[in-house]
């Protein structure tokens, strides 16, 4: 019997994965890369529909992907029903809210984000604009007083 199993008394518990299906976010992976136009997002959302999922830019520059993962077959519904044989041997897909945010910077042209979903995969593109960065200028320095 394993230290794991003696705390928590279930041979088969994995830590990890309890964490993961507490925690939507981290079963949300998110690959964030900038290229010289654009900051492109892709999100793995399997299972989830466009409809499923909102894609949100705020008043501070923070791109929120939100969304919610539900199936009509959860272990905690079938406890409660009364006649039910079904007997769950694992439950590992993550079910829940999610919301990732991410502070976009200064280049970000926020006005014209682009977001599509395929095959599970949600794309967010947000194209980049040229920042000005602030001039400096030279002082001449002069002998005595101004």
């Amino acid at each position: 019997m394993s230290l794991i199993s003696r705390i928590f008394g279930d041979e088969t518990f994995d830590p990890f994965l309890s964490m993961v299906n507490k925690c939507p976010v981290l079963s949300t992976p998110t690959d964030w890369k900038e290229t010289p136009e654009a900051h492109i997002f892709v999100v793995d959302l399997p299972g989830l529909k466009k409809d499923e999922v909102k894609v949100e830019i705020d008043e501070d520059s923070v791109l929120k992907i939100s969304g919610e993962r539900k199936t009509t077959d959860e272990p905690d519904q079938e406890k409660g029903k009364e006649g039910s044989t079904d007997k769950w041997h694992r439950v590992e897909r993550c079910r829940g809210k999610f919301l990732r945010r991410f502070k976009l910077p200064p280049s970000a042209k926020t006005d014209q984000v682009k977001a599509s979903m395929e095959n599970g995969v949600l794309t967010v593109t947000i194209p980049k604009q040229e920042v000005k960065k602030p001039e400096s200028r030279k002082i001449e320095i002069q002998e005595g007083k101004n």
